[in-house]
């Protein structure tokens, strides 16, 4: 198969090795000569780790770099049986890419799209042949998650998209397929992760350790959530929170957080900038966790039950199968659980008796229990 991925920034990068990986012919196409040097510099020095970690020979390696080749010219895309798109999220310029991509490709040529945040209707609109488009989602590092969320719009042929299922599965990664709804799976479901540790925070309840403490100590994520906004950053975070808020017309479940705006506003990104949420520039002290169970507890389990909620929600609005639901949210960020397993082993009941108190307490939409909880609970 003759791959071709538009945009050489770290996405792009990322998806062209995993392809040359896989030992297919791939293309990274971008306007920007600078940006290529440097795409195949960071490739390179990829390959080069994994053979030095010895998980690949220096015959592998070799086979990987013959496997690339390096262009500014659109043109290159002429022989492409598969074109990946990951450049800027903006959707006029996407379009303005596909259209262009369209008059050089054959029929045969399936189109994809890396967006995270964009309609895949939106984007195959300008196409004269949007059957053949669809979204294909990677996770950052490409070469190594291996979730990858399929998303066909309602105008994508299915079979294309089972198609590439197939071949990505039989490639070592996770693929699930899912409507074409903001966020789509993963980005959707995470928000409360992010936002209600926001929210605990505003309410003065903990501080930014204690918050994490709890979600890594008692639920046994990798990192909590304010180190995993650093570690994303701020901004890029921030946009998404803004950009499924608005998407899901200002639904208050998704509202964005005022602190990580101001966080954003005074170029506090996190990890990247040195200065997030913690300080990266100061040797680590020790940390101020009020370690109080009782608390924590309380922290940990409402986080957890606005996770369960928005899982319940995209199975109830069939976005995605509840098994791809489990395999996204296990394989794309990590959750030490599958979130509709997790509720059945604690109980629904419990789940729905504390969503219900905090909607009695806050009297907001935020805290609305989704139906399909209440069913389960009244059977």
């Amino acid at each position: 198969m003759i791959i071709v991925v538009l945009g050489a920034g770290t996405m792009g990068s990322g998806i062209a090795q995993f392809f040359a990986q896989k030992n297919q012919k791939v293309i990274l196409v971008d306007s920007n000569k600078e940006s290529l040097i440097k795409a195949k510099n960071n490739i390179d020095f990829s390959v080069q780790q994994l053979v030095n970690k010895q998980k690949i020979t220096t015959q592998e390696a070799g086979m990987i770099m013959k496997n690339l080749s390096f262009s500014n010219e659109i043109s290159s895309l002429a022989n492409s049986e598969l074109v990946v798109e990951a450049i800027i999220e903006n959707l006029e310029i996407k379009q303005q890419v596909f259209k262009e991509v369209e008059n050089i490709v054959s029929e045969k040529c399936v189109l994809c799209t890396n967006t995270s945040s964009l309609s895949i209707a939106s984007i195959s609109s300008c196409l004269g042949r949007p059957e053949r488009f669809f979204g294909m989602h990677f996770f950052n590092p490409a070469t190594i998650m291996p979730l990858v969320e399929l998303v066909p719009s309602i105008r994508t042929d299915i079979e294309q998209v089972k198609k590439i299922k197939t071949i990505l599965e039989d490639w070592g990664k996770s693929p699930v397929i899912c409507k074409d709804t903001p966020g789509f799976i993963v980005n959707r479901i995470a928000r409360p992760f992010y936002g209600e540790a926001l929210r605990i925070y505003e309410e003065g309840i903990a501080n930014f350790e204690t918050i994490d403490f709890a979600m890594t100590h008692l639920g046994e994520f990798k990192m909590g959530p304010f180190q995993l906004m650093d570690y994303i950053g701020n901004d890029i975070n921030y946009t998404v929170s803004e950009t499924v808020f608005s998407s899901f017309y200002f639904d208050p479940r998704f509202k964005p957080s005022f602190t990580q705006k101001r966080y954003v506003e005074a170029g506090l990104l996190g990890r990247k900038t040195q200065h997030g949420f913690y300080n990266y520039k100061e040797e680590v002290s020790e940390l101020e966790i009020n370690k109080d169970q009782k608390l924590l507890d309380e922290i940990f389990f409402r986080i957890l039950a606005m996770l369960i909620n928005e899982a319940y929600d995209a199975y109830y609005l069939k976005i995605a199968s509840r098994e791809d639901i489990e395999l996204a949210m296990t394989k794309g960020v990590n959750y030490p659980k599958g979130l509709i397993q997790w509720s059945e082993e604690i109980g629904v009941k419990k789940i729905y008796s504390t969503l219900s108190q905090l909607f009695s307490d806050y009297g907001e939409d935020r805290y609305r229990p989704n139906v399909m909880l209440k069913r389960l609970v009244n059977k």
